[in-house]
C-alpha cells in the first residue's frame, strides 16, 4: 500500500466518525454557510496578482515536522498583508497537523480566499468546509475514478465552493471533469511523496485550455516562479519554501516582493 492509498484509507474512517459526532444540520446552521465566498479564480486573474496561494501546513509524511510552533491565524494574516492572492489551509490533522479550526481562525482575520486543502473523499467534508469558512476545496484526482470526481466536484459548485482539480499524471488528466475552472499539477507524487518539477510544462500543455493552471509544489525560487509563469501557469501553491522557515509571513512578503521587482 502506498502513502496515497494509506492516507485515503484512513480518511474514510475519520470521516465516518465525524459524522457521528457533527450531523450536517449542525454544519449547514454555521454563519459561514449562508455568506458569499471570495472568488479563488477572480482573485488570481486579478489585475497585479501575482497568483500565489500561500500555504500554511505543520508537517506533511514526507518532511515530518516543518513548523510545528508556528500559529495559523499570524502566519496566514501576515502572508494575506504580504499580497498572497490565496492561503491554503491544510486541515488534515494525523499526517499533516492540521484541523479545521485552523481554517475558521484565518477566516476571521483575511477577506481573501482560503482553500480547504485535504484528503476529500466525502460530501460531508465539503460541507465541512463550507461551514468552516473555506471558499474553495482540493479534489485529488487520484483518489477518485472519473464518475465521483464529477461527482464531488458538482456538489461542492452546488454548494457555493470552487473546486482546484489536482492532477499528478496522465491518468490523473483524463478524469479531469468538464467543468473544471482550475487544474493544479501537483509535481509531488503521492504514491511516494518524491518532487519532481520537470513535470510541469510537459503536463501544462494537456490540460483544458479553459481551465486555470496552477502549479503545486516544488517552487523554491523567483526564477522557478517566472519560468512557470512563461510557461503558461496562471497560480503558484507554495507551502514548504515558507513554511519551513522561522518566519513564514516574512518569507512570503520577501518571496513576493522579488516576483513584483522582477516584473517592473
Amino acid at each position: 500500500m502506498n502513502i496515497l492509498e494509506k492516507i485515503i484509507q484512513s480518511k474514510y474512517k475519520e470521516v465516518e466518525e465525524r459524522k457521528r459526532s457533527v450531523p450536517v444540520s449542525s454544519l449547514t446552521q454555521s454563519k459561514h454557510f449562508a455568506r458569499e465566498v471570495h472568488s479563488l479564480e477572480k482573485s488570481i486573474m486579478k489585475a497585479g496578482s501575482t497568483g500565489i496561494i500561500a500555504e500554511f501546513k505543520r508537517r506533511s509524511p514526507s518532511k515530518g515536522a516543518i513548523n510545528e510552533q508556528a500559529k495559523v491565524s499570524q502566519v496566514c494574516l501576515e502572508y494575506a498583508v504580504a499580497g498572497a492572492s490565496a492561503i491554503s489551509i491544510l486541515t488534515d490533522k494525523q499526517y499533516f497537523g492540521g484541523t479545521l479550526t485552523d481554517l475558521t481562525e484565518v477566516r476571521k482575520l483575511v477577506d481573501i480566499p482560503l482553500l480547504r486543502k485535504d484528503f476529500i473523499v466525502d460530501q460531508y467534508q465539503i460541507i465541512e468546509a463550507k461551514a468552516a469558512g473555506a471558499d474553495a476545496v482540493l479534489l485529488i484526482a487520484a483518489a477518485h475514478n472519473e464518475a465521483d470526481l464529477y461527482r464531488l466536484h458538482e456538489f461542492a459548485n452546488s454548494v457555493g465552493l470552487e473546486v482546484l482539480v489536482e492532477v499528478h499524471d496522465d491518468n490523473c488528466i483524463k478524469k479531469i471533469p468538464s467543468i473544471a475552472r482550475l487544474v493544479g499539477i501537483n509535481c509531488r507524487d503521492l504514491k511516494t511523496f518524491k518532487i519532481d518539477i520537470t513535470i510541469f510544462s510537459d503536463m501544462a500543455k494537456k490540460l483544458p485550455v479553459k481551465a486555470l493552471k496552477i502549479a503545486e509544489s516544488g517552487i523554491s525560487s523567483p526564477d522557478e516562479f517566472q519560468s512557470l509563469r512563461d510557461a503558461g501557469f496562471d497560480g503558484f501553491l507554495i507551502g514548504s519554501m515558507f513554511m519551513q522557515t522561522n518566519d513564514p509571513g516574512k518569507q512570503c512578503k520577501y518571496f513576493i516582493n522579488s516576483v513584483i521587482n522582477r516584473k517592473s
